[in-house]
């Protein structure tokens, strides 16, 4: 099986691919030891015609590629595109349009929550993927015939997964259903990671509006340092020392050295000596510009009932309409609705969401819909006055 391997190659293949109204896309890539993904396959695929890149190989330059990716004339075809998109964004500075995601069609499409590729494709195509290749190592060289076969499946099968997805979503007249999630999926802020906004991965595990300062502060010296270096954040700070430097507020390298969460002797670093001056900086924040520690909101009584009753409304609707349940609503968006009503801003009270669900939860919640047990079904029935 050929793998490209020169920028020649790759230029010709794209100017045929160009030429179809669709590309199925996916690529391999390892990121355990960086923290920047690193591109080592990408398959690509056409109803015509089939290509393997090897973005490793010596002097390729990957422009063709992106020059696909930002082709509006067609349409990037991805399972689960999160990753692959992001790998486009760091790579060539573009976000791939327009993308349709056979992950998300499927759920709109019910069959199911999440569903995985090789689910998929047996319940639409009834092929199996041989899934023993899954765990390579894709940086080594040469990759195998039966590694290159098992990569290339992911591409051909997507052929048939996306032309059987765009019928159903059309024939159910709910293709801007799935234009409402790739907007989502495409928009530039989906990918702008901030590192001052790198504390909110973290538990709150803080009570002091001071310690929460200092969690800000290393967390977001702790992204700079990973992005910078391209290690994995793990490899800068482990989670438990942000905790622990948060508590404890060491500004000198002495201090550092006594917390337990820290490796011995790195309070001598360079490293060690830039993040003291992070948590020195937020430790000399006035009072009046330190951050509020979030509290979780005081629901109003009864909510938790509401909550469940508002739970079985969402499979109800999620099985009259076909569809995957987690993509009408999720557990802290009902909690939500449940608590503040028409107040909550979450997904599923905005855009088809809120058509399809969204305006049958505030109704249920303002006690003008029910749920009743009527001949051996729950049924929804309107309250009237």
């Amino acid at each position: 099986m050929h793998l490209i391997t020169t920028t020649e190659e790759l230029d010709a293949i794209v100017r045929e691919m160009s030429k179809s109204e669709f590309v199925t896309v996916d690529t391999e890539f390892i990121r355990e030891t960086t923290f920047w993904p690193e591109l080592c396959l990408i398959q690509m695929a056409t109803r015509e015609v089939t290509a393997l890149v090897d973005p490793l190989a010596k002097g390729i330059d990957l422009a063709p590629f992106f020059r696909l990716m930002a082709d509006e004339n067609v349409t990037k075809v991805f399972h689960a595109a999160r990753q692959d998109i992001e790998i486009v964004v760091n790579r060539g500075d573009l976000i791939p349009h327009p993308v349709f995601d056979t992950q998300v069609a499927a759920m709109v499409c019910g069959f199911g929550d999440s569903v995985a590729y090789d689910q998929l494709v047996a319940k639409i195509t009834g092929a199996r993927i041989d899934k023993s290749s899954r765990f390579t190592d894709w940086r080594r060289r040469p990759l195998s015939e039966k590694q290159l076969v098992y990569a290339l499946a992911d591409v051909t099968h997507l052929v048939d997964v996306y032309d059987h997805l765009r019928a159903e979503l059309e024939r159910e007249g709910r293709a801007h259903w799935l234009k409402e999630e790739m907007d989502i999926l495409t928009a530039r802020e989906t990918y702008e990671l901030h590192p001052d906004n790198a504390w909110t991965r973290l538990k709150m595990r803080v009570r002091k509006p001071r310690d929460l300062a200092v969690m800000q502060a290393v967390a977001a010296w702790r992204e700079r340092e990973a992005r910078e270096r391209d290690v994995p954040r793990r490899r800068v700070l482990k989670d438990d020392a942000i905790y622990e430097i948060a508590q404890q507020h060491p500004v000198t390298a002495e201090a550092l050295s006594k917390l337990r969460s820290t490796p011995r002797g790195w309070e001598r670093s360079a490293g060690a000596a830039s993040l003291l001056e992070a948590v020195t900086a937020a430790l000399a924040l006035p009072d009046d510009a330190l951050p509020r520690v979030p509290r979780p909101a005081q629901q109003p009584e009864g909510t938790s009932s509401a909550a469940e009753i508002l739970k079985v409304l969402l499979k109800l609707v999620a099985e009259q309409q076909g569809v995957a349940a987690k993509v009408l609503a999720t557990s802290d968006e009902i909690d939500r609705i449940a608590g503040e009503g028409e107040k909550a801003d979450v997904p599923a009270l905005h855009g088809w969401r809120r058509e399809v669900f969204g305006e049958k939860a505030l109704k249920l919640v303002r006690g003008e819909l029910g749920i009743r047990f009527e001949n051996r079904k729950v049924r929804i029935f309107e309250i009237s006055e």
